[in-house]
């Protein structure tokens, strides 16, 4: 017979996918954990093994089932092609069904933590009867703030013409002995699961539609390691992600702003774009410490990335909002709502139409004021510590 544990002693098992956005945030709460004596078992990537370790979880490695979301085109699929989504889910869960039939029952956890889009861990706590915790790092949805998505009749059409093929899927599950029984039940959370958001209710859209089993604990800020000198009275950071980056979208950044008195800091990512005529108000890199260079900007061009806007919004940065995903455009239309930035659609992302977005940030306070609203939000949320103490709170009344 089981031991019953005690809170001190709670095991989890965290299962997230390849994607330094939904990683990362989660890293200070495993640190919180297992400085608490908890022991989490995390299934990531091996990218990613050494940031994991150093938190003090165990690492399981789920390398040959890559689920390539953090690629371009299976990045852009996933939220647009329901089938395509359904299918990845499915292929995914049964790939790493033989893993999760050896090491769950070995470790026992009281609890399984789940990325939102982590479906095979959310399946694997159907499948094994153990309490399931959802880790949101972006917005949180339901019905209401579904509409950030632009989730309209198009979308319904298309849902509609996908089912033949996402029953068919489904039933691949159901042989396994993962009884799901619809895909909404699949892909969607309620009010009855429990739910840890990194972001504030203030900056959460429609936050009060949701139950007291949602979390939110504001964004995980790590500290600056190295600070970034400010040269110039005005400093534009400029970072499209690490992904989904456009080439274009930073050759018109550099035209729009290179005969400007600005501090231009551009973080490249992963872009083949390449600069031979840049003038010296015009740094690139490769990739820089984001915490650093948002402390001395006064306006940041971004991808919309919940951490990255997060980030900025926290060092009480005004926003030039170029969003590519549905995930991304959500995301930025709340910042425009509440007055922190200026977004830039698909048609209005030449030079003019950038060097005139900077120049209406950074001389109009209103958007600073809304950027250090939105951040004492952020600073005075819960953080890791109301996390913690909330997954105590799900174990102890899951016994």
């Amino acid at each position: 017979m089981r031991r019953e544990r005690s809170v001190n002693e709670m095991k989890i098992a965290w299962f997230n996918i390849p994607a330094h956005g939904h990683t990362n945030p989660t890293l200070a709460l495993v640190k919180e954990l297992t400085d608490a004596g908890h022991e989490v078992t995390y299934f990531s990537f091996e990218k990613f093994r050494k940031k994991i370790e150093s938190k003090g979880a165990v690492f399981v490695s789920c390398d040959g089932y890559d689920l390539n979301i953090d690629a371009k085109d299976g990045g852009n699929r996933v939220g647009r092609d329901l089938a395509f989504s359904i299918e990845l889910i499915v292929e995914s869960t049964l790939a790493m069904d033989g893993l999760m039939e050896r090491v769950i029952p070995e470790i026992r956890p009281d609890l399984i933590i789940a990325d939102s889009m982590a479906f095979y861990g959310k399946l694997a706590a159907m499948k094994f009867g153990i309490p399931y915790v959802c880790s949101n790092t972006t917005f949180a949805f339901n019905r209401y703030a579904a509409k950030y998505m632009n989730q309209g009749m198009g979308n319904l059409f298309g849902t509609l013409l996908a089912m033949p093929k996402i029953k068919k899927q489904l039933k691949r599950l159901q042989e396994k002995g993962y009884m799901v029984k619809s895909f909404l039940e699949l892909i969607s959370s309620d009010n009855d699961t429990n739910t840890i958001v990194y972001t504030s209710k203030e900056f959460q859209p429609f936050a009060d539609t949701f139950s007291d089993k949602y979390c939110f604990i504001g964004p995980s800020i790590r500290p600056v390691e190295e600070p970034v000198e400010k040269t110039a009275d005005k400093t534009v950071y400029i970072s499209m992600g690490t992904v989904l980056s456009s080439r274009k979208m930073y050759e018109n950044c550099v035209e729009a702003l290179r005969d400007t008195n600005y501090q231009v800091i551009l973080s490249m990512g992963e872009t083949d774009a390449e600069f031979t005529d840049l003038p010296e108000n015009i740094k690139v890199c490769s990739s820089v410490d984001q915490m650093a260079v948002l402390e001395i900007s006064d306006a940041f061009i971004t991808h919309c990335g919940m951490n990255s806007v997060s980030e900025g919004l926290y060092f009480e940065v005004p926003l030039i909002l170029v969003p590519q995903t549905p995930e991304q455009l959500a995301v930025a239309k709340r910042a425009e709502e509440m007055g922190a930035g200026v977004m830039l659609a698909e048609t209005e992302r030449s030079a003019v139409d950038i060097r005139n977005a900077v120049e209406q940030v950074l001389g109009d306070g209103s958007f600073k004021a809304a950027a250090s609203k939105i951040s004492k939000g952020f600073k005075n949320s819960g953080g890791v510590k109301e996390a913690r103490e909330f997954l105590e709170k799900t174990i102890y009344m899951s016994r």
